[in-house]
C-alpha cells in the first residue's frame, strides 16, 4: 500500500481539463522547459543534423554582474525574458538581443526564483504577465512594461509562508528556485523549505493569477482522515518538515493533471521522530490540476534517511508497450533509477520488487524493511563505491587515506542506513539526476539523462551545545560547530568546488549576503532559518576572527543522554572530494544516457564534458564534474546543452555523437531555450555559472574558481544555410 497506488476517477480532471492549445506548445518556448509538460523538447528543425556544424552567435547579453545564474530564458512572441543585474527582470528582443526593459527589486540582495519564470495571459491577450516569487513574496510583473501588478494579493504580494498550518514568523525560507507552473488562471507551486529538524511543510498550493487568492492546498504530510496519515507518528504534520516540490513539476494538459516528484521529510538523515513509511515523502503525485485532488501516487523511497529526492521533472510521452501506445510519466531519481508509470493509472509499466534491505544501528531509528526496486529500465548511475572504484587522479596519499576509510565503513548498497560510523551513499545524495537534468521526445518515447556520480560519506553526530556565555566569536564557535562544521569542516577548509572554503569569507562577501545565504540557503546549502539573527551575527563574528574564540570546554562539546526522538542528529552531506576538488570515484563524473521507453532498454551512453586540464593531458572521457546541465533535445534530431568547462554542444540523438560545439567565456548549469521568430530557428544559452580550475590538473593541487562574466548567448544558422 505504502508504495502502491490510490486510484480516482480521472473524470473530473478531464472534465477541467484545458482544451487542446492552438499552436504546438513544443514549438515554442512559453514555459519554465518549454511547454506546460516540462518536456525540454523543440518541434523545431529547421537547425538539425546535417547543419548544426553551421551554428554562429547571432547576439549576446551580459548579466551585467558578478552572480551566478542557472536561469531558462522565456520567450513570448519576440521578447525574451531572462534573469540579469543583480537578480533583476530584464526583456529583450529576441532577435537582436536589445534591452527593452529592466525590473529591479527593491532588496540588496533580493532571493528569486532563480530558474525560470512563469507567464499567463488572459483569453483575450490584453493581459499579460509574469508570475515570480522574490524573498517568499509570490507576485507578478505586467510583461509588456515590466512595472508591477499592484491590485494582485495585497498591494501586489501574497505572503507564502501562510497558510501552511505553522507561524508565518517562524518559517523563513518557503519559496522554491523553480517557477512552478500555470493552468488556466491558475499558478501551481512548490517550494524549497529549509533541511534542518525545524523545516515547514512542502504542501503543494494553488493561487489565483488574477487575485493571489488561495484556491487549493495539497497536504504533502496528511493530516487527519487524509490519505498516508496513518504512516506517520500522531499529528506529525504539526512538526515535522519537508516533502517538499522544489524540482519541476509537469501538466498533462488534455487530462487536466498536475505531476509533482516530491522530496524527502526532515530531517535528511535521522528520522526517529517520523516512524513509519512517510507518506508522500519521496513519491510522485498525480493531482487534479484543478482542485488538488489525489488521483495516484507512488513512493519510491520509504522512510527516507538518505536524502533521496525525486529531483527532476517528471517527462510525459507516448510509448507501445504490449502491443499498444500508452501514455507514460517518467520520473528520473537521484539513486540511478528510471520510474516508468501508466499516466492514468500510476501502474509500473515493468514489475517492481520489493526488497529486504538493512536495520539501522542508531536509538530510536525504525527503518521501513524494505524497498522498491524496478526490473526496468536499467539503471543511468553506478549504484556501488568500494575502493576498486577510486580515482587515478589522486595523490598516493589519499588513495591510501580513502583505502582505509572506505574499508572501515559501512557499506551495503544504497540503502545503507547513515550511522554514528562513516557510511557509504552512492550515487550520493547530489548524485544520479538533479534539477532540469532531463529531457524527452514525447512522440517516439525517447529519453535522455544527464547525471552525476558523486559518492557520499555520512556520519551522524549529536549536535554541541550551544554556550550562552563568553565572546561573540566564542558563542559564534558554538553556532558553527552546531550547525556548520558537519559540511565545512572544523578547519573552515570545506571541500570546494562543492562546498567552500569558509576562511576569510568576509572578504569575499557582505555581511548581508553571507546573513541572508544563512538564513535563506545557497543551494547545495540549506537554509537554516531556525537560527536568531543574534546567533548569525554571533556566527559571522566567528567567522571573521576564529582566533578570538575560546577553546570549547566539555559542556559545549559533549551531549547528555536524550530522548532519540527528540534528538538532533546531524551529518555533512559528505561529498568525496580530492584536494584538488575532483571526484574520489574514477570518471566519468558525469553522463548522457539515451533510454528508448518503449522497449525499456539504453541505447547509448557517453561521457558529457571534460575538465580541460585533463582534455589537454589526453583525457577527453571524463565527463565534466560537478553539473547542474539540463539538456534540450529537438526534433532536428540534437539535443543542446551546455556544462561548465565552458562548452555548449549539439549531439546526436541517434548515436551520441558530439555535432558541433562553441566555447563560451563563462560556464553553464542552465537550461538552453529553443524557437523561432519570422522563420528563423534559435537557441539560446545562459552561461553564467563559476568554472573550477584545476592547476595543471595535478595531484595535489587546490581547486580554483574563476570570477564570472555571465551571458545570454545566442545562436542560429547564417541565412545561406536556412534556405532551400
Amino acid at each position: 500500500m505504502f508504495s502502491g497506488l490510490f486510484c480516482l476517477t480521472l473524470g473530473a480532471a478531464a472534465q477541467t481539463a484545458a482544451s487542446a492549445p492552438h499552436k504546438d506548445p513544443h514549438a515554442q518556448w512559453r514555459d519554465y522547459g518549454g511547454s506546460p509538460d516540462g518536456a525540454q523538447y523543440s518541434s523545431l528543425r529547421q537547425i538539425n543534423r546535417s547543419n548544426v556544424a553551421k551554428l554562429e552567435k547571432v547576439w549576446s547579453f551580459s548579466t551585467g554582474d558578478g552572480r551566478g545564474y542557472v536561469f531558462n530564458p522565456l520567450v513570448i512572441d519576440r521578447t525574451m525574458y531572462v534573469l540579469a543585474k543583480d537578480n533583476s527582470v530584464v526583456a529583450l528582443d529576441a532577435v537582436t538581443g536589445k534591452e527593452l526593459w529592466t525590473h529591479s527589486f527593491h532588496a540588496k540582495t533580493p532571493l528569486i526564483t532563480t530558474r525560470g519564470l512563469n507567464y499567463w495571459e488572459s483569453p483575450d491577450h490584453t493581459d499579460r504577465r509574469l508570475i515570480l516569487a522574490v524573498d517568499n513574496y509570490l507576485q507578478e510583473l505586467d510583461a509588456r512594461t515590466g512595472s508591477s501588478i499592484t491590485d494582485f494579493g495585497a498591494n501586489g504580494l501574497v505572503d507564502l509562508r501562510e497558510d501552511l498550518g505553522r507561524d508565518p514568523k517562524s518559517l523563513t525560507l518557503v519559496q522554491s528556485y523553480n517557477p512552478g507552473r500555470v493552468f488556466h488562471d491558475l499558478i501551481l507551486l512548490g517550494s524549497v523549505m529549509n533541511e534542518e529538524y525545524q523545516s515547514g511543510p512542502g504542501d503543494i498550493r494553488a493561487y489565483n493569477v488574477r487575485t493571489g487568492k488561495l484556491a487549493w492546498t495539497f497536504h504533502t504530510i496528511p493530516h487527519p482522515g487524509e490519505v498516508g496519515y496513518d504512516t506517520w507518528p500522531k499529528d506529525a504534520w504539526k512538526s515535522v518538515g519537508g516533502v517538499n516540490a522544489w524540482s519541476g513539476m509537469s501538466i498533462d494538459e488534455k487530462r487536466g493533471v498536475l505531476y509533482v516528484p516530491t522530496a524527502s521529510p526532515k530531517y535528511n538523515f535521522y528520522g526517529a521522530n517520523r516512524t513509519g513509511a512517510n507518506l508522500f515523502g519521496d513519491s510522485l503525485l498525480a493531482l487534479d490540476a484543478s482542485t488538488g485532488k489525489l488521483i495516484w501516487y507512488y513512493q519510491m523511497v520509504h522512510h527516507d534517511i538518505w536524502d533521496y529526492d525525486n529531483p527532476s521533472t517528471p517527462l510525459l510521452a507516448t510509448v507501445h508497450h504490449n502491443g499498444k501506445l500508452v501514455d507514460v510519466v517518467a520520473q528520473p531519481s537521484k539513486v540511478g533509477f528510471l520510474w516508468v508509470f501508466d499516466r492514468e493509472t500510476g501502474k509500473p509499466l515493468w514489475p517492481v520488487e520489493e526488497r529486504p534491505v538493512p536495520k539501522s544501528d542508531m536509538p530510536g531509528e525504525i527503518t521501513w524493511p524494505t524497498q522498491p526496486f524496478p526490473s526496468k529500465p536499467p539503471a543511468f548511475a553506478r549504484q556501488a563505491f568500494t575502493e576498486k572504484d577510486l580515482s587515478p587522479y589522486l595523490t598516493p596519499e589519499e588513495r591510501t587515506e580513502l583505502q582505509q576509510q572506505l574499508r572501515a565503513a559501512k557499506n551495503s548498497g544504497l540503502f545503507t542506513p547513515p550511522s554514528t560510523q562513516d557510511t557509504v551513499e552512492m550515487p550520493g545524495n547530489n548524485g544520479g539526476a538533479n534539477f532540469g537534468g532531463a529531457a524527452v521526445d514525447p512522440t517516439h518515447g525517447l529519453l535522455y539523462i544527464v547525471s552525476k556520480d558523486l559518492p557520499s560519506i555520512l556520519k551522524l553526530t549529536l549536535a554541541p551545545a550551544m554556550s550562552s556565555t563568553g565572546s561573540t566569536e566564542t558563542r559564534g564557535q558554538g553556532v558553527y560547530a552546531s550547525n556548520c562544521a558537519a559540511c565545512h569542516g572544523a578547519d573552515l577548509h570545506g571541500h570546494p568546488p562543492a562546498i567552500p572554503s569558509l576562511e576569510d569569507i568576509h572578504t569575499r562577501m557582505s555581511d548581508e549576503d553571507l546573513h541572508n545565504t544563512v538564513k535563506f540557503g545557497k543551494p547545495p546549502m540549506p537554509a537554516f532559518s531556525q537560527l536568531s539573527n543574534d546567533e548569525v551575527d554571533a556566527l559571522l563574528a566567528y567567522l571573521k576572527h576564529p582566533e578570538k574564540a575560546s577553546a570549547p570546554t566539555p559542556q559545549q562539546t559533549a551531549s547528555s543522554a536524550v530522548d532519540p526522538v527528540k534528538a538532533h542528529y546531524r551529518s555533512g552531506f559528505g561529498f568525496m572530494f580530492a584536494k584538488s576538488g575532483l571526484p574520489v570515484i574514477a570518471p566519468p563524473w558525469t553522463s548522457l544516457t539515451a533510454y528508448d521507453l518503449n522497449t525499456g532498454t539504453i541505447r547509448w551512453k557517453i561521457p558529457l564534458g571534460e575538465v580541460p586540464e585533463l582534455a589537454a593531458q589526453g583525457h577527453a572521457d571524463t565527463g565534466s564534474h560537478f553539473p547542474k546541465t539540463n539538456p534540450v533535445v529537438t526534433a532536428g534530431g540534437l539535443i543542446f546543452t551546455g556544462t561548465r568547462d565552458r562548452k555548449v554542444r549539439a549531439i546526436d540523438t541517434a548515436t551520441g555523437k558530439v555535432l558541433w560545439q562553441a566555447e563560451l567565456d563563462a560556464a553553464l548549469e542552465g537550461m538552453p531555450a529553443v524557437y523561432e521568430i519570422d522563420g528563423k530557428e534559435y537557441v539560446a544559452f545562459c552561461a553564467a555559472a563559476r568554472a573550477t580550475t584545476y592547476t595543471h590538473a595535478v595531484p595535489g593541487h587546490a581547486a580554483s574558481q574563476d570570477p564570472i562574466h555571465g551571458a545570454y548567448v545566442v545562436f542560429a544558422l547564417p541565412d545561406s544555410a536556412t534556405k532551400h
